[in-house]
């Protein structure tokens, strides 16, 4: 039974994980040079009195084309997996009827569905680490920027492709498309509901359940530079409004308003921006430091909820253990399936 399945899947199988290889090939050449760069632009800029800003933003903007295939490729791994891996595995056989011809062989269905979801599951999570560990390990040099505005880690785009959630993101779209397949028994209308279900789970994750897999960070802080992230007048009348970014560089901002002194809620503060201190003369830099500690006189704070860029590990394994989870109960219900209702 295990030679044959490993025939079933050894085409499959042997194209993904070319690709794989060819893939870390090509990230294990370049991402020395990619680190010899940065190091030296760093030592070339340490030194200068603005410090390194210029150059780390225009290093992330050579890089970022390329920061965005290789990101994208792991991006793209897990469904490809849950619609070409899982989808078929069951379906096809159950839409052909070649199930029944191996269980007249002696072999029980409990074994024939073992076989095939340990030989591909362990070969989809094999494939999800080599992808994920050989583009975290290349985009290091870039991740060492990573608590910063331009790639920060905890955004859905670089958090879904680094660390260890892409192999709990296989794992359940491999699981995913078996139970699909067995339920709908034909191949491509399970690789289709296969596709839409896991996009969409994918979708709401990262607004819908994310954020609180751990109690966020919630703090009152005076208005400043470094939390501000904008501000703007309204299209009729005087005011301003403040938009602000988390404290933390690289920090995942889950909401933020501005209060008054009695801790009320400000869509609007009601500050003249034609005369005053926030009337703006002079730099703009002194002009907007003066006009924040006018509005911090006044008793106007920012409330912000966050998620510190230190988090981004424990919701890394969190988030892994969650899809772990999902793909074994998706196992078992095929198990169950199998049994019960399956003929």
């Amino acid at each position: 039974m295990i030679w044959l399945a490993w025939r079933q899947f050894c085409l499959p199988g042997a194209a993904v994980f070319a690709g794989l290889a060819a893939l870390a090939v090509v990230l294990a050449l370049t991402g020395p040079g990619l680190a010899r760069e940065y190091a030296a632009g760093i030592a070339e800029c340490s030194g200068q009195p603005d410090g390194c800003a210029d150059f780390i933003r225009q290093f992330l903007s050579d890089y970022d084309n390329a920061f965005a295939i290789v990101t994208g490729l792991v991006l793209i791994l897990p469904p490809l997996i849950g619609l070409f891996w899982g989808a078929p595995l069951i379906a096809r056989e159950l839409e052909t009827g070649t199930h029944r011809l191996v269980w007249n062989q002696s072999i029980t269905r409990t074994r024939w569905l073992a076989v095939k979801l340990g030989l591909v599951g362990l070969a989809t999570m094999a494939a999800a680490a080599l992808g994920s560990l050989s583009v975290t390990w290349w985009a290091s040099t870039l991740d060492l920027n990573g608590d910063n505005d331009a790639f920060p880690r905890l955004s859905s785009l670089v958090f879904d492709a680094r660390g260890i959630v892409p192999i709990g993101y296989a794992a359940f779209a491999f699981a995913l498309g078996m139970a699909v397949g067995m339920l709908m028994r034909r191949a491509l209308p399970a690789m289709a509901v296969t596709l839409v279900a896991f996009a969409a789970i994918q979708i709401a994750v990262p607004s819908l359940v994310r954020p609180y897999l751990l109690p966020p960070t919630t703090a009152t802080v005076a208005l400043s530079p470094s939390i501000l992230d904008g501000i703007s007048r309204p299209v009729s009348g005087d005011g301003m409004e403040i938009r602000a970014k988390a404290p933390d560089p690289g920090a995942w901002l889950l909401s933020s308003r501005t209060v008054d002194a009695s801790g009320n809620t400000v869509a609007e503060i009601p500050v003249s921006t034609t005369s005053g201190p926030c009337a703006p003369s002079g730099r703009p830099q002194d002009s907007i430091a003066r006009c924040l500690d006018e509005l911090n006189r006044l008793g106007y704070r920012q409330q912000l909820t966050y998620h510190a860029p230190s988090r981004f590990w424990p919701l890394q394994w969190i988030e892994a253990g969650v899809y772990l989870a999902l793909a074994a109960a998706l196992a078992g219900f095929s198990f169950w399936w199998l049994r019960r209702r399956l003929s």
